[in-house]
């Protein structure tokens, strides 16, 4: 038997804003929602009541050589702090380059994109890595 579709909400954290995207592991993409300010913590009630998420990620930044760094231990503490609020499952993902990434898109686009827009993108792009590795691993 198939294992159902799962809906997954990806951020990506920041000091002052955090980008969320949302992706479904039926398409294992991912599309940007909006940005919400740090510690925000209605807007995010908000938007997991809106799409019902089984799963969230966090995207962790690590260093180019896979180390942990400042905001790494912020972006766990955040991790925690969602799983223990909302009680939905939480996983950290690897998010190296994926801002840098996300300015590309962002520059091969045809209009200009905000530092929250990117923010949002970049969270799909962590997103669509976590949906990746569970497609691999299924």
């Amino acid at each position: 038997m198939a294992e159902p579709v799962k809906t997954v909400i990806g951020f990506d954290f920041g000091s002052h804003c955090i980008g969320v995207a949302v992706g479904q592991t039926l398409t294992g993409q991912a599309s940007p929602l909006t940005a919400v300010k740090s510690k925000d913590w209605k807007a995010i009630e908000r938007i997991l009541l809106e799409w019902q998420p089984q799963l969230l990620v966090v995207g962790l930044p690590l260093n180019m050589m896979g180390e942990q760094q400042a905001m790494s231990t912020r972006a766990e503490r955040f991790c925690r702090q969602l799983e223990g609020r909302f009680g939905i499952p939480t996983r950290l993902v690897d998010e190296r380059l994926t801002t840098r990434e996300a300015y590309q898109l962002a520059l091969e686009s045809r209009h200009k994109k905000s530092k929250p827009e990117i923010d949002s993108l970049a969270a799909a792009l962590i997103t669509e890595s976590w949906l990746r590795d569970y497609a691999e691993s299924g």
